[in-house]
């Protein structure tokens, strides 16, 4: 089934095995309500990690059945995400959610050189998927929040991230802009050069699994009149499924403009790691942490 509305995922994951996510320092209630959602939906089972008696005062506060939950013990918030990546890594778990531990704390338990959950030479890289009222389709975007100013070959792990997770979402074969100011390869923009090289390396079967072109400007990239105007034909113009920019202020913005300006609806997760990584933070609505458990859920079945 081809996914167009994130509700969508619900549907999809309703049929299949669920996954466990395991939360680390799941001592808010922000982290436990999502949880809580996801669990309800019957798209995953649920380990939480942290100090028991906190969680289970904001079960009862908001009058959330505890037991629908694995309860791991452990009060401290970097023992609390240690001891959660060490459950993924034991097989005990497939998806990793941050709780109330801090951003830092959270990825130096990932990183971890000898404990962690990076594969050898792994990338880790933000991918978001956007349902914009104003779109036609879903659009995966990447990256807006991890890497400040990706290399060559970091754009590249990006763009295979971007693939993977439309893939999941049932585009068998995604249409991948490599975004840049302009659709003109200038030698003396770095980020127009990575595009046109990562472009002929797609048509050359060294990117698999998708149609790339780059660069392409934001508007040549997803409105078809704009790539008629100025003749640009190829099968991405007008009809991009994934979009890579070429660094985080451009992604970044790209992203607070739809959720800001054009209500638009959101699920992310961390790649490149053992398992997916959701990276929620307060400013996240509770819809945006369950559709980016859900996400997660896609991703890890397809690891299996």
């Amino acid at each position: 089934m081809k996914i167009t509305k994130l509700d969508q995922m619900f549907e999809v994951l309703a049929n299949q095995d669920k996954m466990r996510l395991v939360a680390a320092y799941a001592n808010d209630s922000h982290t436990i309500e999502a949880v809580n959602a996801a669990v309800d939906k019957g798209i995953i089972d649920a380990t939480l990690v942290g100090d028991e008696a906190t969680i289970k005062a904001i079960c009862k506060q908001e009058g959330i059945d505890v037991s629908k939950f694995v309860i791991v013990q452990e009060s401290n918030d970097m023992k609390a995400a240690a001891r959660a990546v060490e459950l993924i890594n034991s097989g005990e778990g497939e998806i990793l959610m941050k709780g109330l531990v801090s951003t830092e704390n959270y990825m130096r338990a990932i990183l971890n050189k000898e404990k962690g959950l990076m594969p050898p030479k792994a990338i880790l890289s933000h991918v978001t998927v956007i349902e914009n009222p104003h779109y036609h389709k879903l659009l995966v975007v990447g990256d807006v929040a991890v890497m400040p100013a990706p290399e060559l070959h970091e754009k590249i792990a990006i763009a295979n991230y971007l693939i993977a997770t439309s893939q999941a979402l049932g585009t068998e074969t995604p249409k991948v802009a490599i975004i840049g100011a302009s659709e003109s390869v200038s030698p003396k923009i770095q980020s127009s050069m990575d595009a046109a090289i990562i472009t002929k390396m797609a048509d050359r079967g060294q990117i698999k699994g998708a149609i790339v072109d780059g660069p392409l400007a934001l508007d040549l990239a997803i409105d078809k009149e704009s790539a008629e105007i100025k003749k640009i034909t190829n099968p991405v113009a007008g009809d991009a499924d994934c979009l890579v920019f070429p660094n985080i202020e451009a992604g970044n913005v790209f992203y607070k403009t739809n959720t800001k300006l054009s209500t638009a609806k959101l699920a992310a997760l961390v790649a490149g790691a053992k398992a997916p990584c959701i990276l929620s933070s307060r400013g996240d609505s509770a819809q945006t942490k369950l559709y980016s458990i859900a996400l997660s859920a896609l991703i890890a079945k397809m690891k299996k």
